[in-house]
């Protein structure tokens, strides 16, 4: 029974970060069926960069449940009590640097260049397409947030309507 309560915010904190990702193979829910505003470019550079962890607080508090009744446990009287609340604290630390290194992502800053001559970079996590420098590649713009992708190969052209 305590192995059960002691796994459960370990258990929460895991799927919590799996959840959170900036790949532009992964839509959000919320940007499905919404339009978006795609602008043509070309890739000028691309280089490696990790996006930080988050501290949400949720490793931490986990950590210091985790800690708590764990150190509680050792001893008896005033030094349960003691040992109860350094296990609370060493478990917060933990926790949140188990938090913070479980949601830290590989991820590639792309610079790239729109018709215009104007450069704009964005930093998304790396995709299941590899991007180098002279690629074709569209800007999808959706609720703030935009990607990067391999523009799509023209096979035809469209006739226009009379």
């Amino acid at each position: 029974m305590k192995r059960t309560l002691l796994a459960a915010p370990v258990l929460s904190l895991i799927v919590l970060a799996a959840c959170t990702t900036t790949s532009p193979d992964v839509i959000q829910r919320g940007d499905a069926q919404r339009l978006s505003v795609v602008q043509d470019a070309t890739v000028l550079s691309i280089r490696p960069v990790t996006v930080d962890g988050s501290q949400s607080g949720i490793g931490g508090a986990a950590g210091g449940v985790i800690g708590g009744v764990g150190g509680s446990s050792v001893g008896g009287g005033k030094g349960q009590i003691v040992t109860g609340v350094l296990g609370a604290v060493a478990g917060a630390v933990i926790g949140n640097a188990v938090e913070r290194a479980s949601t830290h992502e590989e991820a590639v800053e792309v610079l790239v260049q729109l018709p215009s001559g104007e450069r704009r970079a964005i930093v998304q996590a790396k995709a299941s397409e590899t991007l180098v420098p002279g690629d074709p590649v569209i800007l999808v713009t959706s609720g703030g947030k935009t990607r990067v992708t391999r523009a799509p190969r023209i096979t035809s052209t469209v006739a226009p309507r009379s």
